[in-house]
């Protein structure tokens, strides 16, 4: 087994950050549970880098992805999430843009494992636009991956993961807890027994005036500010894992 993930922030592993910083995400735990299914260690490597758009992640990751030697044997992709917070994002256009990765992996010889992300729309400004198109584009990634006789494994439409108990502070991205879902649909996709990670209920949390404007300055204001001046989160950052490393079971 050799696993490689390709994407944005998401795959990267954002808001689940171990002690010394540096992510782990559902992707890491994806490759443990293949570990442990297979009873012996595998290979992995994660090319996602934070606030990549669609383009970049079909391109320059998926060819990286292609490059390694030997041969992956399994490759996830994931990626419009930061597409979908832009204006006019064309949701045809990933589609297209998703469908030409899928041929390119079916050329290479390598399987393909598409996943829409979980939808933190529910807490964030314009969280319709952006739920909407996430909807568009989950039916669409679901429908090329019957075409194509892919896996599928669909976070987006999964309601347990959209409560506020699996997400980071800053409502984008998941903490640890929503990676260990994420990474339990995944491998259940997979066909691997993995029961999903469910959190107990806890008492409803309620939007406080005060905590909406520390959301809104610490999160919101400088989202808003790298926009205007054409940056990303992820300028200057590479892949955490750009190359095979051996993955032992746990």
């Amino acid at each position: 087994m050799r696993y490689v993930a390709i994407g944005d922030s998401f795959t990267e592993g954002v808001g689940d950050e171990r002690p010394d910083g540096t992510p782990r995400g559902w992707a890491d735990l994806v490759a443990e549970g293949l570990a442990v299914a297979a009873g012996k260690p595998i290979s992995y490597a994660n090319l996602a880098v934070r606030g990549r758009l669609l383009g970049p992640i079909v391109t320059e990751q998926l060819d990286a992805a292609l490059r390694l030697a030997p041969a992956p044997t399994l490759v996830s992709l994931n990626g419009g999430g930061n597409d979908m917070l832009r204006p006019g994002a064309d949701m045809r256009r990933l589609v297209q843009m998703t469908e030409d990765a899928v041929r390119r992996c079916q050329d290479a010889g390598v399987p393909l494992l598409l996943l829409a992300g979980a939808n933190p729309s529910q807490r964030l400004p314009l969280g319709r636009v952006m739920n909407r198109r996430g909807d568009e584009l989950t039916a669409a990634v679901r429908d090329l991956a019957a075409r194509y006789g892919l896996v599928f494994a669909d976070a987006w439409n999964d309601l347990e993961i959209r409560r506020a108990e699996y997400w980071s502070a800053d409502r984008l991205h998941l903490n640890a807890a929503g990676h260990r879902r994420v990474a339990g649909l995944v491998l259940a996709a997979l066909g691997h027994q993995a029961p999903a990670h469910v959190l107990d209920a806890g008492p409803a949390q309620r939007r406080r005036l005060l905590a909406e404007a520390r959301f809104y300055r610490e999160h919101v204001v400088p989202w808003v500010g790298r926009r205007v001046r054409g940056r990303s989160s992820g300028d200057a950052r590479t892949a955490k894992h750009p190359g095979w490393t051996t993955v032992a079971p746990g």
